[in-house]
Protein backbone atom coordinates (compact mmCIF):
# COMPACT_ATOMS: atom_id res chain seq x y z
CA UNK A 1 0.00 0.00 0.00
CA UNK A 2 1.28 3.46 -0.90
CA UNK A 3 1.62 5.90 1.97
CA UNK A 4 1.46 9.63 1.18
CA UNK A 5 3.51 12.11 3.21
CA UNK A 6 4.78 15.69 3.23
CA UNK A 7 8.40 16.39 2.46
CA UNK A 8 10.67 18.03 5.02
CA UNK A 9 10.86 21.54 3.57
CA UNK A 10 13.43 22.64 6.15
CA UNK A 11 15.82 19.95 4.87
CA UNK A 12 15.12 20.87 1.24
CA UNK A 13 15.82 24.55 1.86
CA UNK A 14 18.94 23.81 3.88
CA UNK A 15 20.21 21.56 1.08
CA UNK A 16 19.57 24.29 -1.50
CA UNK A 17 21.44 26.83 0.62
CA UNK A 18 24.37 24.48 1.25
CA UNK A 19 24.86 23.30 -2.33
CA UNK A 20 23.71 26.29 -4.46
CA UNK A 21 27.33 27.33 -5.07
CA UNK A 22 28.88 23.88 -4.75
CA UNK A 23 28.44 20.31 -5.87
CA UNK A 24 27.51 17.35 -3.71
CA UNK A 25 30.11 14.69 -4.62
CA UNK A 26 27.40 12.00 -4.46
CA UNK A 27 26.03 13.31 -7.80
CA UNK A 28 27.71 14.08 -11.11
CA UNK A 29 27.82 17.74 -12.12
CA UNK A 30 25.92 17.77 -15.42
CA UNK A 31 26.91 21.37 -16.27
CA UNK A 32 29.23 20.26 -19.10
CA UNK A 33 26.51 17.96 -20.50
CA UNK A 34 23.66 20.39 -21.05
CA UNK A 35 23.16 21.75 -17.54
CA UNK A 36 22.90 20.80 -13.89
CA UNK A 37 19.72 22.71 -13.04
CA UNK A 38 17.23 19.84 -12.94
CA UNK A 39 19.75 17.56 -11.22
CA UNK A 40 20.04 20.20 -8.47
CA UNK A 41 16.24 20.47 -8.11
CA UNK A 42 15.95 16.68 -7.88
CA UNK A 43 18.63 16.63 -5.19
CA UNK A 44 16.73 19.26 -3.19
CA UNK A 45 13.51 17.22 -3.38
CA UNK A 46 15.41 14.08 -2.43
CA UNK A 47 16.94 15.88 0.57
CA UNK A 48 13.39 16.51 1.76
CA UNK A 49 12.80 12.80 2.13
CA UNK A 50 11.33 11.79 -1.22
CA UNK A 51 12.06 8.17 -2.08
CA UNK A 52 13.33 7.33 -5.52
CA UNK A 53 11.04 5.67 -8.06
CA UNK A 54 13.04 3.01 -9.91
CA UNK A 55 10.48 2.43 -12.68
CA UNK A 56 12.48 1.94 -15.90
CA UNK A 57 12.11 4.77 -18.42
CA UNK A 58 9.47 6.76 -16.49
CA UNK A 59 10.77 6.80 -12.91
CA UNK A 60 12.78 9.31 -10.88
CA UNK A 61 16.08 8.02 -9.51
CA UNK A 62 19.84 8.47 -9.48
CA UNK A 63 22.20 5.58 -8.83
CA UNK A 64 25.16 6.77 -10.91
CA UNK A 65 25.81 9.05 -13.90
CA UNK A 66 25.00 6.16 -16.23
CA UNK A 67 22.17 4.68 -14.18
CA UNK A 68 19.56 7.35 -13.62
CA UNK A 69 16.09 8.26 -14.78
CA UNK A 70 15.68 10.95 -17.42
CA UNK A 71 13.38 12.73 -14.95
CA UNK A 72 16.27 13.21 -12.51
CA UNK A 73 18.16 15.50 -14.90
CA UNK A 74 15.81 16.48 -17.75
CA UNK A 75 13.53 19.53 -17.56
CA UNK A 76 10.56 18.11 -19.49
CA UNK A 77 11.00 14.64 -17.98
CA UNK A 78 10.92 16.01 -14.43
CA UNK A 79 7.76 17.97 -15.21
CA UNK A 80 6.08 14.90 -16.69
CA UNK A 81 7.12 12.70 -13.76
CA UNK A 82 6.01 15.10 -11.03
CA UNK A 83 2.66 15.96 -12.62
CA UNK A 84 1.66 12.39 -13.56
CA UNK A 85 3.29 10.24 -10.86
CA UNK A 86 0.77 7.97 -9.13
CA UNK A 87 3.42 5.70 -7.61
CA UNK A 88 6.36 6.05 -5.24
CA UNK A 89 8.37 9.25 -5.16
CA UNK A 90 7.52 12.94 -5.24
CA UNK A 91 4.41 14.26 -6.96
CA UNK A 92 2.94 17.65 -7.72
CA UNK A 93 0.78 19.71 -9.97
CA UNK A 94 1.20 22.68 -12.23
CA UNK A 95 0.20 25.90 -10.48
CA UNK A 96 -0.05 29.55 -11.42
CA UNK A 97 3.28 31.31 -11.00
CA UNK A 98 1.85 33.71 -8.40
CA UNK A 99 0.98 30.68 -6.23
CA UNK A 100 4.62 29.51 -6.02
CA UNK A 101 5.78 28.47 -2.56
CA UNK A 102 9.17 27.55 -1.12
CA UNK A 103 10.30 24.10 -2.34
CA UNK A 104 8.32 24.32 -5.58
CA UNK A 105 10.03 24.12 -8.96
CA UNK A 106 9.87 26.90 -11.56
CA UNK A 107 10.67 26.00 -15.15
CA UNK A 108 11.55 28.62 -17.75
CA UNK A 109 10.87 28.28 -21.44
CA UNK A 110 10.51 29.79 -24.86
CA UNK A 111 8.63 28.91 -28.06
CA UNK A 112 10.69 25.72 -28.47
CA UNK A 113 9.93 24.39 -24.98
CA UNK A 114 11.11 24.55 -21.41
CA UNK A 115 14.86 24.60 -20.80
CA UNK A 116 15.68 25.56 -17.18
CA UNK A 117 14.60 24.39 -13.70
CA UNK A 118 14.85 26.59 -10.60
CA UNK A 119 14.21 25.69 -6.96
CA UNK A 120 12.05 28.17 -5.03
CA UNK A 121 13.75 29.17 -1.77
CA UNK A 122 11.46 32.02 -0.75
CA UNK A 123 8.49 34.20 -1.63
CA UNK A 124 8.46 37.66 -0.06
CA UNK A 125 5.85 40.29 -0.91
CA UNK A 126 4.97 38.37 -4.05
CA UNK A 127 8.57 38.17 -5.26
CA UNK A 128 9.78 34.63 -5.96
CA UNK A 129 13.39 33.88 -4.97
CA UNK A 130 15.21 30.89 -6.43
CA UNK A 131 18.35 28.79 -6.21
CA UNK A 132 19.82 27.07 -9.25
CA UNK A 133 22.77 25.28 -10.76
CA UNK A 134 24.53 25.66 -14.10
CA UNK A 135 24.61 29.42 -13.54
CA UNK A 136 24.85 28.96 -9.80
CA UNK A 137 22.66 31.24 -7.74
CA UNK A 138 20.95 31.46 -4.37
CA UNK A 139 18.08 33.69 -3.24
CA UNK A 140 17.93 35.40 -6.62
CA UNK A 141 14.66 37.08 -7.69
CA UNK A 142 12.90 35.22 -10.49
CA UNK A 143 12.24 38.59 -12.11
CA UNK A 144 16.00 38.92 -12.77
CA UNK A 145 15.75 36.12 -15.36
CA UNK A 146 14.82 36.63 -18.98
CA UNK A 147 12.27 34.10 -20.26
CA UNK A 148 9.30 33.97 -22.60
CA UNK A 149 7.20 31.71 -20.39
CA UNK A 150 7.37 30.03 -17.03
CA UNK A 151 5.51 27.35 -15.16
CA UNK A 152 5.39 26.39 -11.51
CA UNK A 153 5.31 22.81 -10.30
CA UNK A 154 3.83 22.76 -6.81
CA UNK A 155 5.29 19.78 -4.97
CA UNK A 156 2.41 18.31 -2.98
CA UNK A 157 4.38 15.56 -1.25
CA UNK A 158 5.70 12.08 -1.87
CA UNK A 159 4.59 8.48 -1.64
CA UNK A 160 6.37 5.34 -0.52
CA UNK A 161 5.41 1.73 -0.06
CA UNK A 162 4.30 0.99 3.46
Amino acid sequence: MLYEYKLNEKNELEYARKWAYGRNPAFLDFSPYGGDCTNFCSQCIYAGGAVMNYTPDTGWYYISPNDRAAAWTGVEYLYRFLTTNKGAGPFGEEAELYKAKPCDIIQLGNAEGFYHSLFVVGVIDGIIYVAAHTNDTYFTPLESYYYERARCIHIKGARKWH
